[in-house]
């Protein structure tokens, strides 16, 4: 077997882009809402293991499992849809099983919403009670990214 074919096959099976996304969002929401891996897997009836799985995208989520972390984690399926880029979705199984190319790049590691600090900001963020203070620090963050980015 070619290792063009091998190559191939691999992605199709293991850590495809589009399992990885899901498991970042996976992640994410479990994050923002405290809760760990071993409460998720306790509401899962599945040992924490398989949550850290699900979450790098080792391991796939069936229709029915990920319908239950959908209902743990209070969100819609689409929600672990959201926010994909072009490129994880021409990276599905069946057009990597097809052959169509793909261009893979280090986007995903440098992933901001699968940092920890993007999720300790947002986490610290929501914490403020007020929404009129939520908004003004928003539009001043906003504001100095803005001068920030001018500068360079």
């Amino acid at each position: 077997m070619a290792d063009s074919t091998l190559d191939k096959n691999f992605r199709v099976t293991n850590n495809n882009a589009v399992d990885v996304h899901v498991g970042k969002r996976v992640r994410l929401r479990r994050t923002l809402l405290r809760m760990s891996q071993e409460q998720l897997g306790a509401s899962l009836n599945i040992a924490f293991q398989q949550v850290q799985k699900y979450e790098r995208g080792a391991n796939r989520n069936s229709a029915s499992r990920l319908w239950d972390i959908s209902q743990v984690l209070d969100v819609q399926i689409s929600y672990f849809f959201g926010d994909m880029k072009d490129d994880t979705m021409r990276s599905s199984p069946r057009r990597v099983s097809r052959g169509e190319t793909i261009d893979f790049d280090d986007d995903n590691a440098r992933d901001p919403m699968a940092r920890r600090e993007t999720l300790e900001l947002v986490r610290t963020y929501y914490s403020i009670e007020s929404s009129k203070v939520r908004k003004r620090i928003s539009g001043m963050v906003k504001s100095l990214a803005a001068t920030i980015n001018e500068q360079h």
